[in-house]
């Protein structure tokens, strides 16, 4: 009998490249299913309104719905992972819209055996590349994940020892909202001011829910996100829910969010699970003004972990460092 699977490790060789995930269509059905599953406070996707008068057309997408699809799409490589260690240099090259169609591309660009350790199955990590186009052949993302997947025999070595430090790199994207009108954008309540240095703590945490909904929402295969035996008897959070829960709270922090333009990185520091309540902790790294109106803010945002008996205590399980666009008039 033959077993439909991804491949483990040991089948994959640097250039080996998957471009059969479906593409999917960002819908407003969709939309609202990722918005009640992750949270979600920016207005440009919440109001089809305000999105026309800042960018020009109604119905912006969400990015965390944008790259938690894209994300999903390119799991055909990585149905065993065990783990997502980091994320680096995602960088949007242009905004979708809902009705827009992703496509992915993902393609092994190195690959590192794991040390062998008594008791636990062998692994290694693959450098995946990639890339995302629209309906239109237009470039939407580019960046690069790094996974830990299970060789399919203890028995079989590979000699695979690629530096996966030199995978990927720190961006920010092109310069798509480079026509957005920001004057629009009007805050009538008071509006924390910026300043580099700065920390902020998310007040109140949110619950994980809905995690296997999410993963196939976004065409994710990756069996530990689905089925608990494979997982090791609790199933993991798909790592694009952690996110996008931070950035819903980092929305509600900072309400002069516009949009996340790109990451430097983000590397998961440890699991999560259904039913995690996850707390997020703000660091305004750098501020740059914005010809147009504005400016460019560099945020890291640190999340920690609950477990659902808080008598445990939190857990480190997320760094994440990204670039969004932000409206007022405090920047300089």
């Amino acid at each position: 009998m033959s077993a439909a699977r991804g491949p483990y490790f040991d089948e994959l060789d640097v250039g080996r490249t998957f471009r059969d995930a479906p593409g999917i269509t960002l819908t407003e059905g969709g939309a609202a299913a990722h918005q009640a599953i992750v949270g979600d406070r920016l207005r440009l996707a919440l109001d089809h309104e305000l999105a026309r008068l800042v960018t020009g057309r109604p119905g912006l997408a969400h990015p965390a719905y944008v790259w938690n699809t894209a994300i999903g799409q390119s799991t055909l490589a990585t149905h065993h992972v065990r783990a997502n260690l980091f994320y680096r240099g995602l960088a949007f090259e242009r905004m979708p819209y809902l009705g827009d169609t992703l496509t992915t591309t993902t393609q092994v660009v190195g690959l590192r055996e794991n040390s062998r350790r008594t008791g636990r199955r062998a692994t290694g990590l693959v450098g995946l590349h990639i890339v995302t186009h629209d309906q239109r052949g237009d470039l939407v993302l580019d960046f690069h994940r790094c996974a830990m997947l299970p060789l399919s025999d203890d028995s079989v070595t590979t000699g695979h020892a690629d530096d996966l430090d030199l995978v990927g790199e720190a961006s920010v994207g092109s310069n798509f909202t480079g026509s957005w009108d920001l004057t629009g954008y009007v805050l009538h309540d008071l509006v924390p001011e910026l300043a580099p240095g700065e920390v902020i703590e998310v007040m109140g945490g949110d619950v994980v829910s809905s995690a296997p909904e999410l993963a196939r929402l976004t065409g994710n295969v990756a069996q530990v996100h689905h089925d608990a035996r494979a997982a090791g008897g609790r199933r993991l959070v798909y790592g694009g829910h952690t996110i996008g829960i931070a950035l819903g709270q980092v929305s509600r922090a900072l309400p002069q969010l516009v949009t996340v333009l790109g990451w430097e990185g983000c590397d998961h520091l440890g699991p999560v699970y259904e039913w995690d309540t996850l707390r997020s902790t703000i660091e305004v790294v750098d501020l740059r003004a914005r010809a147009a109106g504005g400016g460019l803010a560099d945020l890291r945002c640190r999340v920690a972990a609950d477990d659902p008996d808080v008598t445990v205590g939190s857990r480190p399980v997320l760094d994440w460092r990204f670039t969004a666009l932000v409206a007022g008039s405090d920047v300089s």
